[in-house]
């Protein structure tokens, strides 16, 4: 098959599709890869080391959209992207369509196949694809938090792991799952004292054994939120439904209620932000201010940290990668439902539940498409 890696273009992303290790895997099994140049330039991959691998190198996305088979990457595709795609192509990337109608509207004019990482499954019931970039948000949510509570950046002046004889900083997490247990290790182990809020009971009592007793456990209720975000200095937003948009926890009358300088890093902002304050930022300029809050809501946060961030994601998107370029998607899918639930969109019809549901647009069943 041949598989095409375009340069990310989403402002500071510096992610690549396709490291050189990994397309090494995929010309040694007898694929063609085509890389555009620089596409892994920002991170210490330059043209030479996919050419070693065994890649073409292209001068544009053009090119790269034009003949490829199978594009991977590893933002949702920008217009410009979207309307390089085409009738029978596959796009591998996330999507998160769910608060994003033009994007899901803009693939289905393409008529291509879309497959989303963060709707990709496991046996556990898990999101594997999603998994590496959640370990990465949350640990990072943690640690930009700690840079905005410092009153040079907005912040309150509060040093979150304290020092001896002042307590460090109140630190509540929304969502216990990867996001939020990655945020509560860092935290924890940074001093901060930290209370996780999820509606799961068992995930309460894993992280509860896990942290011996060392942070609070509260089971989440509109109730138990409304007083953990009123004494908190750093709130991260961890919350996720596959495919859908995510509930919005936090309303304005709570932000209102908060300390002034305290912050909000929303990692759920990729799926529209679990606070009803948020809005998605970049980069470039992370941050506003809302009632005297300080909001952290860039979409593609682990782009920070885009070295770590891309052979992570890599290690786990490799394996799909070689199974739809072995077999193609309908054989890959139909053999592999994990897969299957990675598609999104299929020949200008949105094909998940969840997305489907989110968007107010007509279900195909994917497994129709199968069928057929």
């Amino acid at each position: 098959m041949l598989i095409g890696v375009p340069r990310e273009v989403k402002v500071h992303e510096y992610r690549v599709g396709l490291v050189p290790a990994s397309v090494r895997e995929l010309c040694g099994a007898g694929h063609q890869v085509l890389v555009e140049s620089g596409a892994g330039a920002g991170i210490g991959f330059p043209d030479e080391a996919y050419r070693a691998a065994g890649a073409s190198i292209v001068a544009d996305a053009a090119r790269v959209f034009a003949e490829a088979e199978l594009v991977v990457k590893v933002k949702e595709p920008q217009p410009a992207e979207c309307a390089m795609l085409r009738a029978g192509q596959v796009l591998f990337t996330y999507l998160h369509l769910a608060p994003d109608p033009d994007q899901a509207r803009a693939l289905m004019r393409a008529g291509c196949t879309a497959i989303a990482y963060e709707t990709v499954t496991d046996a556990q019931g898990g999101l594997p694809l999603l998994a590496p970039m959640s370990e990465v948000a949350g640990r990072m949510a943690v640690q930009v938090g700690a840079r905005y509570l410092e009153r040079e950046a907005g912040g309150a002046g509060i040093l979150l792991s304290g020092v001896p004889g002042v307590p460090g900083a109140n630190v509540v997490i929304l969502g216990g799952g990867v996001v939020g247990s990655n945020a509560a290790r860092i935290a924890h182990g940074m001093r901060a004292r930290v209370s996780v809020l999820d509606r799961s009971l068992r995930v309460l009592g894993t992280l509860d054994q896990e942290f011996r007793g060392g942070i609070s456990t509260v089971f989440a209720t509109s109730d138990s939120i409304e007083t953990c975000i009123a004494d908190a200095d750093l709130v991260v937003g961890a919350v996720l439904v596959a495919g859908a948009a995510a509930p919005r926890l936090v309303t304005r009358a709570m932000v209102q209620r908060m300390r002034t300088g305290s912050v909000m890093v929303d990692v759920a902002i990729d799926q529209g932000g679990c606070f009803e304050t948020s809005r998605p930022t970049t980069h470039a300029d992370p941050t506003y201010i809302v009632d005297g809050v300080v909001h952290y809501c860039v979409t593609n946060m682990p782009g920070a940290v885009a070295r770590t961030s891309a052979v992570a994601l890599n290690d786990a998107t490799l394996p799909f990668v070689q199974l739809l370029a072995a077999r193609g998607w309908r054989a890959a899918c139909a053999g592999n439902a994990h897969l299957a639930a990675g598609v999104n969109v299929h020949a200008g019809r949105i094909t998940h539940p969840a997305v489907a549901l989110a968007l107010g647009e007509e279900l195909l069943a994917v497994q129709n498409v199968l069928a057929t």
